[in-house]
């Protein structure tokens, strides 16, 4: 089977990899161009698919847009069996769609219809969802709509980081992928709709969303920050200087929201309802350190107030 991968973050990695471990064709991998990165800017940047693509000596392609001419017709001149999607950050029109025989395939991070959109991971924290998993679906021209092909569900555990569940879909999406190719080959895998009443919405992160509300209660706090963690991270000010607080615990504590109730090594942060232990601090423009380094350094004291 003739694969054409489209992806550009580490998460659409172990899907690529799957494909190639199992033996699939895949004739080309389509990324975003390279995009310059620090402080300077000057360094170009390659996306994480690109570097796994090229490190397995498989084609490039890296079109602005995925309407351009040019790349159209390099695709329709591949002659792919099918299109793999993760995680590429573009929309397909559906001309595109249509060029594969078996139509494009996506890996999606949720439990269809359930978190359609950007940020399925991050929202199944925040939302305080028990259960997730991965979808595989051909994809149409809607917003993650199309019929489902395979599921696989996953327990959320408790205190988990958007960064540690990613990581872990990332491995049951390649899993869940080369299963439904693999029936799909045989033809034998039947496409179900997707129940659209029952749809929910994980729309794109924005900094407003990642600003902590220190009124809400402490479980809806500590979510938000694991939810945020590591990015976009979520954020807030003491003293008018913004930080971003990762590793966030639910405790016993009172006081008026924002509060530091401790910062005797650690630091205890009251909620409008209870209160929040932070492991790790990032102030703007330096480097994560541990809250014990931040107070020390920072010099912050209790009943100092968070904004």
């Amino acid at each position: 089977m003739r694969v054409v991968f489209f992806g550009t973050p580490e998460f659409a990695v172990p899907s690529l990899e799957a494909l190639l471990g199992e033996g699939f064709d895949v004739v080309a991998a389509v990324t975003p161009p390279d995009r310059p990165r620090g402080r300077s800017r000057s360094a170009l940047v390659p996306p994480p698919v690109k570097a796994a693509a090229e490190s397995e000596d498989i084609p490039v392609l890296q079109p602005e847009r995925s309407t351009e001419p040019g790349f159209v017709e390099q695709l329709r001149a591949l002659a792919p069996d099918v299109g793999v999607v993760v995680a590429y950050g573009h929309i397909l029109r559906p001309s595109l769609l249509a060029i594969p025989k078996h139509g494009m395939i996506n890996v999606h991070p949720s439990l269809l219809p359930e978190l359609r959109g950007a940020a399925p991971i991050e929202w199944a924290i925040i939302n305080g969802l028990e259960k997730t998993g991965v979808t595989i679906m051909r994809m149409d021209a809607g917003m993650d709509t199309g019929p489902i092909l395979h599921q696989i569900p996953h327990h959320i555990p408790d205190d988990v980081t958007a960064g540690e569940l990613a990581e872990h879909l990332a491995e049951m999406g390649a899993q869940a992928l080369v299963e439904a190719l693999a029936m799909l080959e045989q033809e034998g895998l039947e496409a179900r709709p997707q129940d659209g009443a029952h749809a929910t919405y994980a729309p794109k992160l924005t900094r407003e969303i990642a600003r902590i509300p220190w009124g809400e209660p402490a479980e809806r706090i500590a979510r938000l920050i694991r939810g945020l963690d590591p990015k976009p991270g979520a954020w807030t000010e003491l003293d008018g200087r913004e930080v971003k607080l990762f590793g966030a615990r639910v405790a016993e504590g009172r006081g008026a929201p924002g509060q530091v109730l401790t910062a005797d090594g650690g630091l205890l942060i009251a909620a409008g309802g209870g209160a929040v232990t932070i492991d790790e601090v990032q102030p703007a423009g330096k480097a994560p350190m541990t809250a014990a380094q931040w107070i020390h350094g920072r010099g912050v004291q209790a009943d100092q107030r968070f904004t």
